[in-house]
């Protein structure tokens, strides 16, 4: 049976969620916040949002659901560990690999291999994203940051969402960029034409992105990204919407591209302060080789 845990509001004020990490610290905040967006918080019986106000005297009761069991292959996939201690691991994923299981991609990923290499991982997303702070896509290569426990987890996602971690990007682009520099500012939502895509829209969450030229070749230009934000398909879609697509994206780009392994993207800069000691750690990781043959390639070609 399912754990229940009551807690009576006496004299705290503000949303349910602060109040409960305030009462629990047990419990992690995501933790509780999670708990509340699949309904296991309810007072009198109906379960109640993140952004709900308590009130005096008010009983809160949470159902703390049974451990889903971990449904994971740990599988020896050589990742290149480019960092690890006690809290945090960088790695440099390789194209093609995705980050996490879903429908379709079962095996084979970053979390199937992390799980080989790596003792411990943090628990605050769902089973399938065991230590996951942040994501690149499938074809794009380069750093992520990965927690090992709870509490890595949590301040290396505030650091994300507060904008003060640093990750730099490197892409080949269609078209001779006139600019040195440049700043895209443009909300990104789901496609309503294509349920795969993100798209430029009204409705979506705001999205900015930094970008400077840092060699044109002819009919392509090498550049360098920062983000300021982390949306899905971010420097792909910004890129498309200034009309300089990124080479050898499927989704995003021309059919008459670069042949590669999809997309010529690559993290290449991931900087972050340790979640215990708050050090600042800067990685980079070098380009792919089938970045670099293009690149050589089209310098000849010049």
């Amino acid at each position: 049976m399912d754990n229940q845990i009551e807690v009576i509001i006496k004299d705290e004020t503000g949303r349910i969620d602060k109040v409960l990490n305030d009462r629990l610290a047990e419990y992690s905040r995501s933790q509780l916040q999670q708990w509340i967006k699949d309904g296991h918080v309810s007072i009198d019986g109906k379960p109640i949002k993140a952004n709900y106000k308590v009130h005096t005297g008010e009983k809160i009761i949470i159902t703390i659901p049974e451990p889903e069991v971990l449904d994971l292959v740990p599988e020896n996939l050589d990742l290149t560990i480019v960092y690890e201690d006690e809290d945090v691991v960088v790695v440099n994923k390789p194209q093609g690999m995705v980050v996490h299981p879903s429908a379709g991609h079962p095996n084979g990923t970053l979390v199937n291999g992390l799980l080989y290499q790596i003792k411990n991982l943090s628990t605050i997303n769902d089973v399938v994203r065991p230590g996951i702070v942040h994501r690149i896509d499938k074809d794009t290569s380069g750093l992520l940051m990965v927690a090992k426990n709870d509490h890595a987890h949590e301040v290396l996602a505030k650091q994300l969402k507060d904008k003060t971690s640093l990750r730099k990007y490197i892409a080949l682009v269609h078209g001779e960029i006139p600019h040195e520099k440049g700043r895209i500012e443009a909300p990104i939502g789901r496609s309503k034409v294509n349920r795969k895509m993100q798209a430029i829209t009204e409705e979506g969450k705001s999205a900015v992105t930094h970008f400077e030229v840092l060699q044109r070749f002819e009919g392509y230009t090498l550049i360098e990204l920062q983000l300021e934000t982390g949306r899905t398909h971010q420097i792909r879609v910004h890129m498309q919407y200034i009309g300089y697509p990124v080479a050898g994206d499927p989704l995003y780009g021309p059919k008459k591209t670069l042949k590669g392994n999809g997309q010529f993207l690559h993290a290449k800069l991931l900087g972050f302060e340790h979640p215990t000691t708050g050090e600042m750690m800067v990685f980079e990781a070098p380009l792919p080789e089938i970045f670099k043959k293009t690149l050589k390639q089209l310098k000849e070609k010049d």
